[in-house]
């Protein structure tokens, strides 16, 4: 029965494997709806895996270092592909060179994190989740066959993005972990509403509200980060000078 528990959190991360892979296949077959859908899929059993062995006392360091291998292949390797076929592909050079940039800095996002846990405070990451850089890709070409879009898309705001979700997963830039939210436990009526409302806009509308929370999720990070600077230089001008004392911030 031990060795059964042990095994459960596995097979949830073999099935994230799994999506990624088919993603893959998905976009080398243009069927790029699919494959940015089984990205979200992995997601979401990336999610439970984790808490699967937490919840089961199954953690261990050969699961950590899986999930990690299987993590580059869904959400790196699987959305760097999706996003050339879909829309870098008529960059040549610099479309593939723009694909593996994602690759190779979702794979030092990995990697930083697994050197800085226990280090870093967990209540933040530093730098964008690699998850959370795949859910932008995949919930952006799914917003454009919503739209009405066929076939591929090629414009440059796509490159753009694409290196800028790169940079952000290898900055030092602070992103909300979630993990310290305890209103769950606080209010847990209130919770079950909030959670059943939000189930029924995302299920409304799911293109839509996916893309808004990765986006938003996405670009959370530097926005948070350029209000704290801005506080931080308004303080020292108060300090500086006599005008300020009197006006709070």
């Amino acid at each position: 029965m031990r060795l059964g528990i042990y095994v459960l959190p596995n097979l949830f991360t073999t099935a994230n494997l799994f999506c990624g892979f088919y993603s893959i296949i998905a976009s080398m077959k243009e069927m790029y709806e699919i494959a940015a859908v089984s990205i979200l899929i992995a997601a979401v059993l990336d999610g439970l895996d984790g808490r699967i062995a937490r919840m089961t006392h199954t953690t261990s360091k050969f699961g950590g270092e899986y999930d990690s291998l299987c993590d580059l292949v869904a959400f790196g390797v699987a959305p760097a592909i999706l996003i050339y076929s879909w829309s870098l592909i008529s960059y040549g050079k610099w479309g593939w060179l723009a694909a593996f940039l994602f690759v190779a800095c979702g794979a030092l996002r990995l990697a930083r994190f697994n050197v800085q846990v226990g280090i870093i405070d967990s209540r933040v990451f530093n730098g964008l989740p690699i998850p959370g850089g795949a859910a932008v890709v995949a919930t952006g070409v799914m917003l454009f066959f919503y739209l009405g879009g066929e076939g591929r898309f090629s414009d440059l705001s796509i490159l753009a993005a694409i290196v800028a979700v790169s940079l952000f997963m290898v900055s030092s830039i602070k992103y909300y972990s979630f993990k310290d939210l305890n209103f769950f436990s606080r209010k847990p009526f209130m919770s079950f509403v909030l959670i059943i409302l939000i189930l029924v806009i995302v299920v409304a509308e799911p293109q839509i509200m996916l893309f808004t929370l990765a986006f938003g999720y996405g670009v959370s990070g530097p926005a948070w980060t350029l209000y704290r600077l801005s506080r931080k230089r308004l303080k020292e001008k108060k300090a500086k000078d006599p005008q300020y004392q009197d006006h709070p911030l």
